[in-house]
Order: structure tokens, then sequence, then C-alpha cells
């Protein structure tokens, strides 16, 4: 998965191949064709893993107040600044999820995917909303904006120069759940 992460990374979905991947692996090349048929098969195991992955590293424990963990979350993943690798993978996973309209395999991931975060966003609003730091709001709705908001501030990312954009829509993230969500401003 490494060498996946590594191939994808530097070559794109478009100019990424078995052979490639190859390149990256420590091991026999041969494992690879014994194992995949193909590339989109290997990257179909490569975002299961990414996501396994990612579901561990969501920062923020239930413990935490659901204001915190909340903005640690989309903290995370429209980071104020980011360096060129993640940049660069961003751009490859924003290649994958294009895919998606025509590959089956990788719309299921992506579904998945997706509802994974929501549901998870949307935990974390429910509890704020029993614990009284929330207003009390539809939890499945706001979640669904916010992960909309978060795949849209990846797209931009990927796909053009517009740094000072993300940092505005940051900025009116934070505003939004300030006036919107949250029981009283802090």
């Amino acid at each position: 998965m490494q060498a996946t992460y590594r191939a994808l990374r530097d070559h794109g979905y478009a100019g990424l191949t078995i052979q490639k991947i190859g390149d990256e692996f420590p091991k026999s090349k041969s494992l690879l064709y014994h194992h995949y048929d193909g590339k989109d098969e290997l990257l179909v195991d490569f975002l299961e893993s990414m996501l396994d992955r990612l579901e561990t590293d969501i920062p923020g424990e239930p413990s935490d107040d659901a204001y915190e963990q909340l903005t640690k979350i989309l903290d995370h993943v429209i980071a104020p600044t980011e360096d060129a690798e993640r940049r660069s993978f961003t751009a490859a996973l924003i290649e994958l999820r294009g895919q998606a309209a025509h590959n089956p395999a990788f719309r299921d991931h992506f579904t998945r995917s997706d509802r994974f975060f929501r549901d998870r966003l949307a935990d974390i609003i429910r509890r704020g909303v029993e614990d009284g730091t929330f207003r009390t709001v539809d939890a499945e709705s706001v979640a669904a904006l916010l992960l909309t908001v978060i795949n849209g501030a990846m797209l931009v990312a990927s796909t053009t120069d517009s740094g000072g954009e993300l940092q505005a829509v940051r900025r009116e993230l934070h505003q939004y759940l300030e006036q919107r969500l949250l029981a009283e401003v802090r």
C-alpha cells in the first residue's frame, strides 16, 4: 500500500501503472501481478486501507467537547497550510473520486467513505445537541453540509491555486459553526 501511495502521489491516476507501483515496491513486481489484475483493483484495496487508517486517525476523542472535536476535524481536513506531499496526494484522491462517475467499485468506496464521515460528524453534532453545546438542529443535514464543504475544499485545493479562498472558506465555516450551531457564542 505504501508503494501504491507513493506512485499515486507522484504520477496521479492517469499516469499510474502497475509498473510504476512496482518501481516503488521493495519486493518482486510479480507479487503485484499475482494479486491484482490491474491498477483499478489495486487502487480499490488501497482506498479501503486508507479509509481504515482515516477511521482511526480522525482527531478528537468522544470525551472531548463536541465543538472542539468538530473544529479539530474541520481544521484537520481543511488544513490552514498544505505541504506539497499532502497537496499531491489530495489531488490523486480527487482524480480517483472523478473515476467513480464510471467505475462502480470506486463509487461504492466513496459512497461508504462519505457515509462514514457524515455519520461521524452527525454523531458529534447529536452529542453536542444532547449536552447543550449545540442548538437543536438536524444533525444529518448539518453533517451533509459540512461534508459537502470539506469535499469542495479538497477539490478547490487540488485543482486551483486558490489558497486564499480556502482560508476564507475556513473562516466562514467557523462563523457558521459559531452562529448557526453553537448554543452560545464562545
